[in-house]
């Protein structure tokens, strides 16, 4: 019987998951509509400084060479009432920041969202702020839910 149960969780609920930092959130929308809104998520919260910087299709660029792969696109988002004073004092911040989300979709055509979490970004060995040499920020838990907050929007 536990096995029926365990069997049956796996087929209808699908929890976000998290590796090497990485968090991924099954996602209830095609790919096209979690991108839009992920970045309705993120505009929400325009207000406290969030942005979408840009987006980058993947799958598009492989196309115009002709090769074909399911949709990946990548989502540049920030603070940069939050980021750009660290990286004024730390440049090289900036090759590892803004944050990015991906939108993707596996063989079987699930929609998944993927992001860096804000202990891989903020706390873990040799990840983004240990790496450049700075602290973990005040804002580390805010800026966690946030994260959370917008990537559950963008995905339920």
């Amino acid at each position: 019987m536990r096995l029926i149960v365990a069997f049956l969780t796996l087929l209808f609920v699908t929890p976000a998951f998290a590796d090497d930092g990485i968090i991924t959130k099954s996602s209830n929308y095609s790919v096209k509509d979690t991108i839009s809104r992920f970045e309705a998520a993120v505009k929400s919260r325009e207000g406290a400084g969030f942005i979408v910087f840009t987006e980058i299709d993947h799958a598009a660029a492989g196309k115009k060479f002709g090769i074909d792969m399911r949709p990946r696109t990548v989502l540049i988002f920030g603070n940069p009432k939050l980021g750009t004073p660290v990286m004024a004092k730390t440049p090289l911040l900036a090759i590892d920041n803004p944050p990015k989300a991906l939108v993707w979709e596996d063989d079987q055509g699930k929609v998944w969202l993927s992001y860096n979490s804000a202990d891989y970004l903020y706390k873990s060995n040799k990840t983004i702020y240990p790496r450049h040499g700075l602290e973990t920020p005040p804002n580390y838990a805010a800026f966690a839910k946030v994260l959370n907050d917008i990537t559950d929007e963008a995905t339920k």
